[in-house]
């Protein structure tokens, strides 16, 4: 019994220990159980939001949002060039695989409703695919090739190639019109095609100064012309745009109404030219026929307004179209072709030699068809007995002989001096890309020959802008101006980035420029098939040796230059051909100048001129 009791309460014992052992076994679990508890409600309540925000951010993308390209106008405002929205359309190859095209056939059943039939067929018209109202064949990339290639006017086999393989990104058309954007919308692809706003450089009369308005890059930046001048002005600041993509799992993709945007694009400045786009293109009709009539290798116009330097037109014969590939590529004979001036270069000469006191515009001469001059011999054009000429016969007739009889006291350096004042040699300060300077050797480089053939317009080469500046200076009374393309420009915040325009200096007095001008009253007369009827003209042509294609002086370049009206200056006209078949600078030129000097006139509404009075003999 003693020993029953024993083992009664040691077995009491026990099973009270194993109580008290559970007992804190399940305290302890309880307790861990309630501190996960309440980590998971944490992690669940507190942190939901910062987990939020993280995962968004994760899927959070900051893109660019172009800005357009500011415009291009001329001296009217009239428009040149302009940017315009358009849209680059891509495909998610990926998508396009597994592309299955949705009938747009509804089966009625017979337990349908009319308006349950009626619905369902409205419901299919919204995403439902057929091409000329049948359904479309077949699935995947050819499938979507069917249905997307009439709308962009491309071959569906092509079109089926560039969409084929595994990329989620291809580009298949670029510069889309918003028209034809719309009409992509409603092909019920979006699953498959999408589309980027861009923007699109447009010009308004493409071959109209095509290649001094330039064009731009894949990038919208200006890389020749006007274009890339005026880059800075013309482009836009762009924008800040941030929205939210897909998983990248499942390849990535925006996910529409998740945009936000943080900076709004700013549209680029207006860039107006002093190009008017009327004369522009009056003078690019008639240089082009005339060249075409000519089977003259190339022709050049210049239109200046004489008092302020403005250009308001320019004209080669090439007409590229503004950013095709030769506008890129080749350039602008305008601004970057030079020559020899030929005898145009003897105004330069006579102003020298006037303002200098060594001749009066009546000073006797005795002019030789040939003169042999510090062991050189030098000819005019054709032969002839001497001539009893004053200074401004010697002009008139253009003898290169008698130019150097005027000039045997003005220093090689004097020479030199008149040539750069008249802006010779160096920029005409328009900064245009790929303007020639031309070549003027310093005269202390010069060999005996060179010396006197500078003084008729041979041994240095220009171009036509400073020809055109030349005959301008002495129109405006003896005074340089700065020549200007650009009228005003500004940029995207509204700055004025108009361009410096290279200061006025005068190079001769009024009443050299006077003289000048009046003796190219004689001039112009002598060509009376390019006069204007009750309008006075002041002008000077020339025909120069040019090298060829093989390097030597073996093609010609004629031209004719003229200020209109004589007795109140208002324009220039300058015109160049090279390898004409008229030869002589008037005879070759001059039927383009005449036609635009009418233009010019009915256009501006120029007076007629007072009669002439005052002509200075030409011979004695």
């Amino acid at each position: 019994m003693v020993k029953n009791a024993s083992q009664n309460r040691y077995a009491a014992a026990v099973a009270h220990a194993i109580r008290r052992r559970t007992i804190v076994v399940i305290v302890l679990w309880a307790f861990l159980l309630a501190t996960c508890v309440v980590q998971l409600a944490r992690l669940q309540i507190i942190d939901a939001a910062e987990i939020a925000q993280e995962a968004q951010n994760s899927r959070t993308v900051t893109a660019r949002v172009q800005a357009m390209r500011g415009a291009i106008v001329d001296t009217n405002g009239k428009v040149l060039a302009q940017s315009v929205e358009a849209y680059k359309i891509y495909v998610d190859q990926v998508g396009a695989k597994n592309f299955t095209p949705t009938s747009c056939t509804v089966t009625r059943t017979r337990s349908m409703t009319d308006e349950e039939y009626k619905a369902k067929v409205a419901s299919r018209k919204n995403s439902c695919h057929s091409i000329d109202g049948k359904d479309v064949p077949g699935k995947g990339a050819s499938a979507v090739a069917r249905i997307l290639g009439p709308v962009l006017h491309q071959n569906v086999q092509e079109l089926g190639g560039k969409i084929a393989g595994n990329t989620r990104y291809v580009v298949v058309a670029k510069n889309v019109t918003p028209s034809v954007k719309r009409k992509i919308d409603k092909l019920h692809l979006s699953g498959v095609v999408g589309a980027e706003l861009i923007s699109q450089r447009v010009y308004t009369n493409p071959t109209l100064i095509g290649s001094i308005l330039g064009g731009v890059n894949e990038q919208d930046e200006g890389v020749t012309g006007v274009e890339a001048m005026q880059n800075a002005s013309l482009q836009g600041v762009d924008g800040v745009e941030n929205y939210q993509q897909t998983n990248p799992a499942y390849g990535t993709a925006k996910i529409p109404g998740t945009e936000e945007v943080k900076s709004v694009a700013t549209p680029g400045g207006t860039v107006k030219l002093t190009i008017d786009a009327d004369v522009q293109w009056y003078l690019d009709k008639v240089l082009k026929a005339r060249v075409d009539d000519q089977k003259a290798q190339w022709g050049i116009g210049v239109v200046q307004e004489v008092k302020t330097g403005k250009i308001l037109a320019i004209a080669d014969s090439n007409q590229y179209a503004a950013n095709s590939t030769d506008a890129l590529t080749k350039g602008s004979i305008a601004m970057e072709s030079t020559f020899d001036p030929g005898s145009t270069g003897k105004i330069i000469t006579a102003s020298a030699v006037l303002q200098e006191g060594l001749h009066k515009a009546t000073d006797h001469f005795t002019v030789p068809y040939s003169l042999e001059y510090e062991g050189q011999r030098y000819h005019n054009a054709l032969p002839h007995p001497d001539e009893n000429l004053t200074l401004a016969g010697i002009l008139y007739h253009s003898y290169n002989t008698g130019t150097i009889m005027t000039a045997y006291n003005l220093s090689a350096q004097k020479r030199y001096d008149y040539i750069t004042k008249f802006g010779l040699g160096q920029p005409t300060g328009i900064n245009f890309p790929g303007e020639s300077n031309g070549l003027l050797m310093n005269y202390k480089n010069w060999d005996t020959r060179t010396q006197q053939t500078v003084l008729f317009g041979q041994g240095y080469t220009v171009n036509a802008l400073q020809m055109t500046n030349v005959i301008a200076a002495i129109a405006n009374g003896g005074v340089h101006m700065g020549q200007r393309l650009i009228e005003q420009s500004t940029d995207a915040q509204g700055k004025d980035t108009t361009p410096t325009v290279t200061k006025s200096e005068r190079v001769v007095s009024s009443e050299t420029a006077a003289t000048v001008l009046n003796m190219m009253e004689n001039v112009a007369e002598a060509s009376p098939d390019y006069e204007i009827d009750g309008y006075r003209m002041a002008g000077k042509s020339g025909t120069a040796e040019v090298p060829g294609e093989d390097g030597r002086l073996t093609s010609i370049v004629g031209d004719y230059i003229v200020a209109l009206p004589a007795d109140n200056p208002q324009f220039v006209i300058s015109v160049f051909l090279k390898d004409a078949r008229a030869y002589y600078g008037a005879a070759t030129a001059g039927p383009v100048v005449k036609n635009v000097a009418q233009f010019l006139i009915q256009k501006y509404q120029i007076a007629p001129s007072a009669p002439r009075t005052d002509a200075i003999p030409i011979t004695w």
